[in-house]
């Protein structure tokens, strides 16, 4: 296909990887000419991708062109985008546990681009050419609730009334199917489908779109578990998306809100369904680290309950309850001297022109120091490209003695915080320190209280100094 299309043989032929995805990818080249070949394993969702990408394109959206299509259409061969993938730019972002203004930037870009192609993509475009069903309702949230019932509330082991909870999950799919929807529901909007092509985002992986709610993927994206977007962020997102949405149609703002909060509970029980499945049944690694992630959402979304679906909102805070419960008390095998289970305190440097890190335990809690008011040696010249862990800005910090004493304060403080963790058999604890840029005084202090932690109770040490990209595990 390469080769009639372009009149050259392919030099170069890269197989990509698919992220869990069925289909194959294939980068295709010849001198400055790259193409991406796709192979299927279902014509009708090639179809449906194929009518999907002409009708955008026809739009003026940005979306890949198909370029040549096999006889059997199980192949076929599409723009190169290249590699950027919004999920890899916010990467840093993630790692860290805050967002840059570069990456808020992006998701801006990206959450704001979202209704030209639900509204504009839907204009004049047949449904019936969809994979699916066209439409989304009643009997798609029912098989997804359910997946959320057998994959993951049943092998979580909480007893529940049957009868009860399928009330509850009959009224909210009442609820969900009243809300209007003749807009292109993309079903899968999250950063992996989104390219980056000079800062501009443009969309892939669309072919299991149908007509439905605006609603859905907007809660898709912004409540994307592993993500773990801060509220404030998740707010501005929601805030520019329906920005953009009233200046292609009218928007009554409260209720959207009100009805885009049931979509949230949906999507997240539906996400926790199929982590459920991959990761408990499939034993795939990522899945399972994925579900503290979108319990963190389901703790907080529960934190105004939802007097529609009583019994519902009552399983969930018990089950919330219960995984947080087990999450603290869970012991690990190995222990120190054979007294105490070992206790993983996470430290780390940071920078507050970038943000606090962010808690990725699911906990909450814990300690956040602030060191800026200790003498700065990133002021002065033969210190700027040196960090806390060299010993000139070392000697710099004890010269005068006043970090002994601040450190002193902080042992103060922390040391209880451990001794009584590790009594009660707790397995987190997470302590971070930041100053300005995150390099000097915030380095020091972090070095030094995991040296004091690890010598004095033999705790497991994950020391993260952001600024510098180091994370390291220091072992009783």
């Amino acid at each position: 296909m390469f080769r009639e299309l372009t009149g050259q043989e392919a030099e170069t032929v890269k197989v990509l990887s698919a992220e869990g995805s069925h289909r194959k990818y294939v980068r295709l080249s010849a001198g400055e000419r790259s193409l991406m070949g796709v192979e299927g394993t279902s014509t009708d969702e090639n179809r449906a991708f194929i009518s999907m990408s002409a009708h955008f394109r026809s739009k003026g959206l940005a979306v890949p062109e198909v370029l040549a299509v096999s006889e059997d259409e199980l192949c076929y061969l599409q723009e190169d985008l290249g590699d950027r993938t919004l999920f890899n730019a916010l990467a840093p972002g993630r790692s860290r546990g805050c967002y840059s203004e570069e990456d808020t930037e992006l998701l801006v870009r990206t959450i704001r681009a979202l209704p030209e192609i639900q509204v504009r993509g839907a204009e004049g475009f047949d449904f019936q050419t969809c994979c699916s069903v066209p439409e989304f309702g009643a009997r798609q949230i029912m098989f997804d609730l359910n997946y959320f019932k057998y994959s993951f509330l049943k092998p979580f082991g909480l007893e529940f009334n049957e009868d009860l909870l399928e009330d509850d999950f009959c009224r909210l799919r009442e609820d969900l199917c009243q809300v209007p929807g003749q807009g292109f529901l993309y079903r899968d909007f999250q950063s992996r489908n989104v390219m980056l092509v000079d800062g501009k985002p443009w969309f892939i992986d669309f072919q299991g779109g149908q007509k439905g709610p605006h609603h859905y993927d907007l809660a898709s994206f912004v409540w994307q578990a592993k993500a773990a977007y801060p509220a404030p962020l998740k707010e501005r997102l929601v805030s520019e998306y329906l920005d953009a949405l009233k200046q292609l149609e009218p928007v009554d703002e409260t209720r959207f809100r009100q009805e885009l909060r049931i979509f949230v509970l949906f999507r997240t029980l539906q996400v926790l369904g199929s982590y459920g499945f991959r990761g408990w049944f499939e034993r795939k690694k990522h899945f399972l680290e994925s579900i503290p992630y979108a319990m963190t959402n389901l703790r907080e979304l529960l934190s105004e309950p939802f007097e529609a679906y009583p019994y519902l909102t009552r399983l969930l805070q018990e089950m919330c309850a219960r995984r947080e419960a087990e999450h603290q008390l869970q012991v690990p095998v190995s222990t120190v001297q054979g007294e105490h289970p070992v206790l993983e305190v996470q430290i780390s440097s940071f920078s507050y022109k970038v943000g606090i890190p962010a808690d990725e335990s699911g906990n909450g809690g814990g300690y956040v120091f602030d060191c800026r008011y200790m003498h700065n040696p990133g002021r002065y010249e033969q210190y700027r490209k040196l960090t806390g862990m060299d010993q000139p800005v070392i000697d710099f910090l004890e010269k005068d003695g006043e970090i002994f004493h601040y450190l002193d304060q902080v042992y103060g403080l922390v040391d209880p915080h451990v001794e009584t963790f590790l009594r009660r058999g707790f397995s987190h604890l997470q302590v971070s320190f930041g100053c300005t840029g995150g390099q000097h005084r915030s380095v020091y202090c972090a070095e030094a209280l995991a040296k004091h932690l690890l010598e004095k109770y033999g705790v497991r040490i994950h020391l993260r100094h952001i600024e510098q990209q180091v994370d390291k595990v220091l072992e009783p």
